[in-house]
């Protein structure tokens, strides 16, 4: 039976000096400017303890981390893998839900046969949920000599990076972490559905065409990969409007990384922003009622970008 280590015994001492140098190098290849060192003692540090304590097994751990747009979910994902390389010698992969997108071509058939908001990407319906489930199975029967192509999707360019060029994942990893926004979310009941809730839904879709096919989608093959999650945390952010703010920095972070003048110009304003965070509001919100309750560990970032643990449920590999 394991639960989380203390931040400040000797272990976890030990594992911030071991890796310290390398999580600072981190940051600076994220291009996310400083990140406060009580963040990587208080968070990633015990995270990477608590993972690296479980008992070692055959096939690999499989956790989601989970939380809307610009919560910091993947740059959390990112911080504990390396943690975990360079300080306990763990071999760890990563991918999101963002990387198996389905193509804009097969976006633009559900576009014209259910709904026009269907061509938006990140909603329920508009990933390639069988390719998670094959790039899974492929790494957790991996065997020493194999390598696993792993899938990856540029946002600017909205396809798929070409295959040919997908990081190849060799052997079997101890840990498989995913990213998603709605990563465990049970599909919301007739007893708690809401009708249009913002001015994208009253325009766009008001007799809820496109809502109830995310919904109806959710309950499908979504269910199955989320089922197979070993350990779910959750980022909940304040509100909604917190939701916005993030991932209006997330799209000035994605800017900054950018040099390609075409592709800068892909690069959505804030009343895009604002728009597009319509798209997921509806689901969002029902996350932030009742994925809590749903995780095994929950961490609140406030207003000031600053995490703290909520909820540490102890857990019986």
């Amino acid at each position: 039976m394991k639960s989380f280590l203390d931040s400040n015994n000797s272990v976890n001492k030990k594992l911030f000096e071991d890796t310290k140098e390398d999580l600072k190098g981190l940051t600076q290849k994220l291009k996310i400017g400083s990140v406060a060192t009580k963040y990587l003692i208080k968070i990633v540090i015990p995270l990477t303890a608590f993972f690296g304590s479980l008992q070692k097994r055959e096939n690999p751990y499989f956790i989601c981390f989970s939380g809307g747009q610009g919560s910091g979910k993947t740059t959390l994902s990112e911080f504990v893998q390396l943690a975990l390389q360079k300080g306990l010698n763990k071999r760890t992969i990563g991918f999101s839900i963002d990387d198996i997108y389905k193509t804009r071509e097969e976006r633009e058939e559900l576009a014209d046969s259910i709904h026009p908001l269907c061509k938006v990407r990140g909603v329920p319906g508009t990933h390639d949920i069988q390719l998670g489930l094959d790039t899974l199975d492929a790494l957790s029967k991996a065997k020493s000599s194999s390598f696993t192509p792993i899938p990856s999707f540029s946002k600017p360019l909205d396809q798929h990076h070409p295959e040919d060029t997908w990081e190849l994942f060799e052997g079997r990893p101890d840990f498989i972490f995913f990213d998603a926004w709605c990563g465990g979310t049970k599909p919301v009941s007739k007893e708690n559905w809401k009708p249009p809730m913002n001015a994208l839904e009253k325009e766009e879709d008001p007799e809820g065409v496109w809502s109830k096919w995310r919904n109806e989608e959710l309950a499908g093959d979504y269910q199955i990969l989320f089922n197979r999650f070993d350990l779910l945390l959750m980022i909940k952010v304040p509100s909604m409007e917190h939701v916005f703010e993030s991932r209006w920095l997330q799209e000035q972070t994605l800017a900054k990384s950018i040099s390609d003048p075409e592709l800068k110009k892909k690069i959505m304003t804030k009343e895009e922003v604002w728009k597009f965070v319509m798209h997921y509001e509806r689901l969002t919100r029902y996350v932030l009622e009742e994925m809590p309750s749903l995780a095994d560990i929950v961490l609140e970032r406030d207003e000031d970008f600053i995490f703290f643990f909520v909820k540490r449920k102890i857990f019986i590999p």
